[in-house]
This record gives C-alpha cells, structure tokens and sequence, in this order.
C-alpha cells in the first residue's frame, strides 16, 4: 500500500487543496474536516482497493495511526474532551466541495475547475526526473460502473443522474457487448519515446464522462490543454475506436497541438474498400509486444500521413500465449508449396525495442511459375447419361 506520506506530498505539490478551501463558504465555526485531510481519504481508500465510497473514506481516515488522526485533523479537541471524526462531518465537507467543483446544470462532462483539479493532481504524482523524459502517451477508455443502481425501466430518477447506459466487452469466450450503468474513464499513459530509454508507465491526464457522451471527444480538449501547461505532445498511440471519427473530433486538433498520432485503422478502411489508395504511404509501426496487454490487434499499428485506410496484414505474435488466427486478415505464414517455412528462429518473439519501416503499397500483381501450376486433373472417362 502506498504511504500516506506520498500522497501528502502529492497533494501539497499540486496546490489543489489549497485552491478547492479559497472556493468552499466559510461557516460560523470552522470545520473539522479539511479539504486537504478529505483528498488524503480518498486517494487512501482507493490504495487500499477499497470501493469509491464515501464510508469507505471515513473508515480510512479513522483507522490511521493516532498521531496521524490527531495531525490531520481526524481527532480534535473539543470542550467536552477529544472528538472523532463522524461520517455526517465527512459528508458535510465532500458536499461543499462536490457544490464549489461541479456544474449548475450537470450534462455528463466534468466542470472546467474539476478537471483542473484532477490534472493537476495527476501532474504532482509523476516524479521530476520523469516530467520531461516522454513525451509520447498511450491513450484508451474502460468502463467505469456507478455506485448507483440504474433507474427502473420507464424512469430517469436513481441516484446517480449523469450517469447512463453504456456498452462494454465481456470476459466470456464469445467476447459480446453487454450493457452497464456508468462512465467511461479515459486516460493517457506515458510510454517510451521510438528508439528512447524505458520510461514508467504512468497517468498523465485522465478524464470521467457519462456514457451518453463520446469519450474520444471528451478527452481530446484535456489533451490539447497540456502544450498550453508546457508539457509537449509527441506521438499519440490509440486504437481504431479513435481513429474511426471524424477528423474534428480527433485528429485535426491534436494535429494542431503538436501531437503525431500513431493508431490502428478501423476494418472498415482497410482491405480494397478502404480510403488508402494504392500508392500512398503509411508508415507501419510494430510495437514492443512487452508493452503492451497482449491483444494481437495491438501488435501492429499504422501511423496515417494525410490519407487514413490500408491492407494491413495481421499475423500472430508466436511469442503471446494464446494468440491464434481468428479472421482472413490473420493467417498462418506459409512456406513454399511442398516445403516447410523458410523462416529461421520461428520460436523467437519480437526483440525489446519497436520497429519501424515505411511501406510503400505496389500495384504489381504476383504472377506464378510454371512449376507451380499442377494439372487440370481431367478425368478422361465418359459422363454417366442423365435420367
């Protein structure tokens, strides 16, 4: 479990607690609880596993060492003796906050100062030696399911209101959408610059939006905010889900912030149907399997210049457990007829670092030899009379 010393100090560095108090309505008494002692809570209970509950908050802040209660502000001294923290005092603060960071009309999309908040916040967590060592993020949604039950069929009163029904993947082999009641969490992952030094995998920016919303649109102005904040875009690796929107929605202003996307194409633009022609040019990227969470989609990605689609050839990676051929464009590599592959060290994977080549698309057709012609196979006998 992390310390709570570190998120302290993560806390302290983003300057957010301070921020969030300037902005909370000063009472006739002053609060027990501290939005500093508040966020120390929650990133406590989330450590330790624990749901996102706000009982669970109270549970982390009370189960401290005494000296850190008593410092913190979870023990006080009143005038009838020492008084604990209460779930009401807890409520009454994480209310005060959720008021002064939200929206007057809530639509499913975090207030521009609560997902300052949280950039900040994430900011603060990565350590100074790793600020500047990547500028390349890796980029996806998960889903994220609500604390509240979904509303009853027919109705829109719950607990939760912003948020809505969603689709996600399930874990069962025939890997089929099922429905859920949440969010999707969007984030973006520091990865290793091409032919860079290893960097820690760590959150950089993420973002919270209801299911009723895009999460590629949601996410693409918290991206485009950081050059603003003086950390520089580089290469941006996603997966077809955004490479198949509109280009305003994604691309073109990430483009303009100075990003190179490097993601895979959707099916519907590859194969003779798709937008690539036949002599544009891409530049096929072939990641680090190591890197990545062993989905054979992700083994190969396609960094588009100007013009999205091509015939891209998946092929199993033989060094991912479990990895077979599922579809035409993932077929088993085969040798000459007659002879086994050709290839030499077939046990072995693909190196540590990825690889990079620029393919040209060639128009030539591939014509077969005499040799490799076999007969007709015609049966000289006469055919049966037909009744």
């Amino acid at each position: 479990m992390i310390p709570l010393a570190v998120f302290e100090e993560v806390i302290d560095a983003s300057g957010t607690a301070a921020r969030i108090e300037a902005a909370l309505p000063v009472g006739v008494r002053p609060r027990q609880l501290g939005v500093r002692t508040l966020l120390a809570g929650m990133c406590l209970a989330q450590a330790d596993h624990r749901p996102a509950h706000l009982t669970r908050v109270h549970q982390a802040l009370t189960a401290l060492p005494e000296h850190d209660q008593r410092r913190l502000g979870v023990v006080a001294d009143w005038k009838n003796g020492p008084h604990t923290l209460t779930y009401r005092q807890t409520e009454y603060t994480f209310g005060l906050v959720t008021t002064a960071l939200g929206k007057d009309e809530p639509d499913g999309l975090p207030s521009a100062r609560l997902q300052g908040i949280c950039d900040d916040l994430l900011e603060a967590s990565v350590p100074e030696e790793f600020k500047d060592a990547s500028t390349s993020l890796a980029v996806d949604w998960t889903d994220l399911e609500s604390f509240s039950r979904p509303p009853p069929h027919g109705t829109s009163d719950c607990a939760d209101p912003e948020a809505s029904w969603g689709h996600r993947k399930n874990n069962l082999l025939r890997s089929e959408d099922e429905l859920y009641w949440g969010y999707y969490l969007s984030a973006g992952i520091m990865m290793p610059e091409e032919n860079g030094p290893a960097v820690p995998e760590l959150t950089r920016r993420a973002a919270l939006s209801s299911c009723r919303r895009d999460p590629v649109r949601a996410f693409a102005p918290v991206l485009t905010a950081m050059p603003g904040q003086g950390i520089p875009l580089g290469d941006i690796l996603d997966d077809s889900g955004y490479a198949h929107r509109d280009a305003g929605a994604w691309a073109i202003p990430l483009r303009a912030a100075g990003a190179q996307l490097v993601q895979d194409l959707h099916p519907h633009d590859r194969g003779p149907k798709g937008s690539m022609a036949e002599h544009d040019r891409i530049v096929v990227h072939v990641d680090d399997s190591a890197l990545r969470g062993h989905r054979l989609g992700d083994l190969v990605r396609v960094a588009c210049r100007r013009q999205p689609g091509a015939d891209v050839q998946e092929l199993p990676d033989p060094s991912l457990p479990g990895q077979v051929t599922h579809s035409p464009a993932q077929e088993r590599p085969r040798g000459r007829r007659g002879h086994p592959d050709d290839r030499r060290h077939v046990h072995q994977g693909p190196g540590r670092r990825p690889v990079s080549l620029e393919v040209l698309l060639a128009a030539d057709h591939e014509i077969p030899g005499p040799r490799d012609v076999r007969q007709a196979g015609i049966d000289p006998r006469p055919a049966r009379p037909q009744h």
